[in-house]
């Protein structure tokens, strides 16, 4: 692997999309997780403790930069939650047939809000980032993003939670913007620009 080569410690593409476009302008060679990776289990409490797991584990064993994001939706009339389980929230509900765990997520989602309404929907996705060097140099930085939780999905862009997630100034869904619009106001977007700034002070790149 080339000096500059940075490994995604994820295997979710719509990550991947997001994140290869900034990191390859800033001159890395940015790589997904390989498929034959094992599986990292991610057992810290917090979104920053589980983006440094990743992204440790990654840099040992492949030699490399790696960086790792950890991130999720903190519901406020959920009490924060799913929060640091926003990617298995649904893990205990029914699945059906033809659906997938972004869609059940949702769906889990839509009903522990039922009655709850618009302005007590204040909920916001956090992303905490973190980077780490086979040398051993790391750091951790984070973003968050605000809005709401709407009552139904709208957009085909995104994953996750974007359909129903609404940024309170465009008054749109982060499945209803555009890839660069999402990253110019996301919470993974802000934590890239923070990491990206983080590189360049460290004389990283």
């Amino acid at each position: 692997m080339t000096a500059r080569t940075l490994i995604l410690a994820t295997r979710n593409q719509g990550k991947v999309r997001e994140l290869r476009e900034p990191l390859s302008r800033f001159g890395f060679d940015v790589q997904s997780l390989p498929e034959d990776f094992p599986e990292i289990e991610e057992n810290g409490a917090t979104f920053e403790e589980n983006a440094l797991i990743k992204a440790r584990a990654v840099a040992s064993a492949l030699g490399a930069a790696a960086a790792a994001d950890d991130s999720g939706l903190e519901v406020d009339a959920l009490g924060g939650s799913p929060g640091v389980y926003s990617a298995r929230y649904s893990e205990d509900w029914p699945e059906r047939e033809g659906e997938s765990k972004d869609e059940r997520n949702n769906r889990k989602l839509l009903a522990k809000l039922e009655g709850v309404p618009f302005e007590e929907r204040t909920a916001r996705f956090r992303c905490a980032m973190a980077f780490v060097l086979p040398e051993g140099e790391e750091f951790v930085v984070s973003g968050a993003w605000e809005g709401h939780i709407g009552f139904e999905k709208a957009g085909e862009n995104g994953f996750g939670y974007d359909p129903l997630f609404i940024d309170p100034e465009l008054q749109l869904t982060g499945a209803q913007l555009s890839r660069e619009a999402k990253m110019a106001r996301s919470h993974r977007g802000k934590a890239v620009a923070e990491m990206l700034a983080e590189i360049e002070r460290r004389k990283l790149c």
